[in-house]
């Protein structure tokens, strides 16, 4: 890893892709241990590009379950390179168990999950709005000003 997810799937279809358990074991390893990921694996191309291709397929129960729980993850914690990229995914699955984990990150104690959860919030409710760092300084400075 993750010199074995460079080649990707060979359809367009990441469902049927072989390395799809590996592609989320790598993610969810950069999210729950990120120093350690760093030390051993760090390639922020290959997460970039995982993600990506993550947050446009149609998946089933246990793949889309895994999706919610690494964007959960990734609002849990201080920003680390292309966690922005986690919207996407949450913008394709979006719906109650998302939504009600966003939530509580968004209730909770940690100053990080509020800002990250509420700004995901924010941007499912406008789909029409980018996710870039202008609209994300905006919104910063909007949530603040308020």
């Amino acid at each position: 890893m993750p010199e074995a997810l460079w080649s990707g799937p060979a359809s367009r279809d990441i469902n049927t892709w072989a390395g799809l358990p590996f592609a989320m074991l790598f993610l969810e390893w950069e999210a729950r241990y990120p120093q350690e990921w760093t030390q051993h694996a760090k390639a922020w191309g290959t997460k970039q590009s995982l993600i990506r291709q993550l947050a446009t397929a149609n998946h089933d129960g246990q793949v889309r379950t895994k999706l919610v729980e690494l964007v959960d993850l990734a609002v849990q914690r201080p920003y680390r390179c292309k966690d922005r990229e986690y919207v996407r995914v949450a913008r394709a699955v979006d719906g109650g168990e998302l939504r009600g984990r966003l939530h509580r990150a968004y209730r909770s104690e940690n100053p990080w999950a509020q800002l990250h959860a509420g700004y995901v919030l924010w941007l499912l409710d406008h789909p029409e709005v980018p996710n870039t760092r202008h609209v994300w300084r905006t919104w910063l400075s909007d949530t603040h000003t308020s």
